[in-house]
């Protein structure tokens, strides 16, 4: 299972002093040199955290693959065949939330998503739908011709009980196994942190977890490098 980070935090704090400081061009460079195998930006309509430049930047110095979240709107769908990352995750974005809050709603926007697609794809660049465990959304993605798939862990996250995360922890491996049943790549991410990761990291199916919020806080404590080792560790034991 591979690791890539998110480093739209760093990003944050970058941009709350108005500054260069701290960068997160190099702190990509840390996480990779730590073993990270991809990293992850989100470049939002609002650029509350993530700027063009930084793309850019990313594109040219990121040696493992970045994916660039974002959502599916013209000037972005713009900026993303320019750039041309590794793959793209197509999410939910509204401007009131603090972070992505849900996943899509395949079955609602299919052929709107499939158009997206078949875009990316005449530009060879293949193409996530970050998604919620569901069946229903999984068989969804599959039709639209995506090459990967996102599940949406936050639930199983924010779970307040030892009996509602294991439901959701089902609910995971469920989703998980359909999607690779259905030929998709598999991805999953959203508030996994140093507690309950091991989970989701034990679920053969995923490929690769997406994670950032809780590497990059525990990263102002211990330092980046080892805050991304501590996390493979983690995963690594249930493999």
């Amino acid at each position: 299972m591979r690791l890539a980070i998110n480093i739209d935090h760093i990003a944050t704090l970058r941009n709350a002093r108005g500054g260069r400081e701290p960068d997160p061009i190099e702190a990509a460079k840390v996480c990779e040199a730590a073993g990270a195998r991809g990293i992850v930006c989100h470049l939002r309509e609002d650029r509350r955290h993530i700027r063009d430049e930084d793309v850019r930047t990313l594109r040219n110095i990121v040696k493992t693959k970045l994916d660039l979240e974002m959502a599916a709107t013209d000037e972005i769908i713009r900026i993303a065949i320019d750039i041309g990352p590794d793959f793209v995750t197509l999410v939910p974005e509204h401007r009131r939330e603090l972070t992505t809050e849900d996943g899509l709603d395949i079955i609602a926007n299919k052929r709107q998503l499939e158009d997206v697609i078949n875009t990316f794809h005449q530009h060879t660049i293949p193409v996530s739908l970050f998604v919620n465990p569901v069946d229903s959304q999984l068989e969804a993605a599959k039709e639209t011709g995506t090459d990967m798939i996102e599940i949406h862990t936050g639930e199983y996250s924010e779970a307040r009980t030892k009996r509602d995360q294991q439901m959701q922890l089902k609910r995971i491996r469920r989703a998980a196994k359909l999607a690779k049943s259905l030929g998709l790549g598999v991805n999953a991410g959203h508030g996994l942190n140093y507690v309950n990761v091991t989970g989701v990291a034990a679920i053969r199916e995923i490929d690769e977890l997406s994670i950032g919020h809780a590497v990059i806080t525990r990263a102002l404590l211990v330092g980046l490098d080892r805050a991304v080792r501590d996390m493979l560790r983690l995963m690594r034991r249930q493999r």
